[in-house]
């Protein structure tokens, strides 16, 4: 700041301020507002050919259910087509079927999603810090994704059967029927669905971990910051974006949560989840209204999450691809 002060005989003393503030150079917020604007471009050419395959396979059987989901129809009774407007709504969301499946679904979605994040962030840091045998560890761990939802399922309800299963007998449990009710039920199905997952959401965060510049970590050490102090306030704030990616993807997979229940319980003892009440309406009894109506609610509910999840985490993508200031 400058202060310049002139004087005037006979009159008061006017006194001009004037500050100064460091600016960024033209040439540079040039060259990086060109930077974006390419990127962006380059981002629509590269997306709009999938975009507009997704839009063209997605949007017939989207509005095509929306339109199902208006009338009361059967397929066992394909002329009774009635049509009844929101009608098959306002049945499913006063229904306490609908609402305990909700429940359900909301249980298995939060368990899961941070017991992988708990797990995935362990797995991260040792895929990421470990010097000898570094790919077959790396390998070892992805090994249970690797396996499909299905077959992993059917390993897991063998495991835990009352007449063939070998965990009774380790854990000497005897005769402990494990799908007998809601809740021994509902951790077999978790329980496999974080074996199943958590390498994926590592991954992830092993992407975002490498991100992390490592001068960052030496500056922290070198102003005796604790090993938790810097996971704190270096490591997670530079792996924003990753973690919320990861949180993102994962929750809307376990909150469509359908193969294990479906193995396992087949929806007994309360384990019905919200994708399998689409399915139960849908194939079992063959209520195409009803089951679209529920199939909608789905989707709507999928897209709240997401835009939740992303104006939560009001992620700066910038700071990703490198254009920090």
């Amino acid at each position: 700041m400058s202060r310049d002060v002139t004087p005037v005989p006979g009159e008061e003393q006017q006194v001009a301020v004037t500050e100064t503030r460091p600016e960024a150079p033209a040439a540079h917020r040039a060259k990086r507002s060109d930077r974006t604007r390419h990127e962006r471009r380059l981002g629509l050419y590269l997306s709009a050919p999938s975009f507009l395959l997704m839009v063209l396979v997605t949007a017939y059987p989207l509005v095509y259910a929306v339109g199902l989901s208006l009338y009361n129809y059967r397929l066992t009774d394909p002329e009774g087509r009635d049509f009844v407007g929101l009608g098959n709504y306002v049945t499913i969301l006063t229904d306490p079927l609908w609402w305990n499946d909700f429940l359900t679904t909301l249980i298995v979605t939060i368990v899961t999603v941070g017991v992988e994040l708990v797990l995935g962030f362990g797995f991260a840091f040792v895929m990421y810090r470990i010097l000898l045998g570094k790919s077959w560890v790396r390998t070892s761990i992805l090994i249970p994704y690797g396996i499909v939802t299905v077959v992993s399922a059917f390993i897991w309800r063998y495991a835990f059967a009352l007449e063939s299963g070998f965990v009774n007998q380790w854990f000497g449990l005897g005769d402990f029927n494990w799908f007998g009710e809601r809740w021994s039920s509902l951790f077999v199905i978790m329980l496999s669905e974080i074996w199943k997952t958590t390498p994926f959401i590592s991954l992830l965060l092993l992407a975002g971990l490498v991100q992390v510049p490592e001068e960052l970590q030496e500056a922290a050490k070198v102003d005796g910051a604790t090993a938790w102090q810097r996971l704190r306030k270096v490591t997670l704030p530079n792996m924003k974006a990753a973690i919320m990616v990861a949180l993102l993807f994962r929750t809307l997979d376990a909150w469509r949560i359908f193969d294990n229940p479906f193995v396992m319980t087949q929806g007994a003892n309360n384990t019905e989840t919200l994708s399998f009440l689409a399915y139960r309406q849908n194939v079992t009894l063959v209520n195409l209204g009803m089951g679209s109506a529920v199939s909608v609610l789905l989707f709507l509910s999928v897209v709240i999450i997401a835009v939740v999840f992303v104006k939560g985490f009001k992620t700066d993508l910038s700071q990703v691809r490198g254009d920090r200031r």
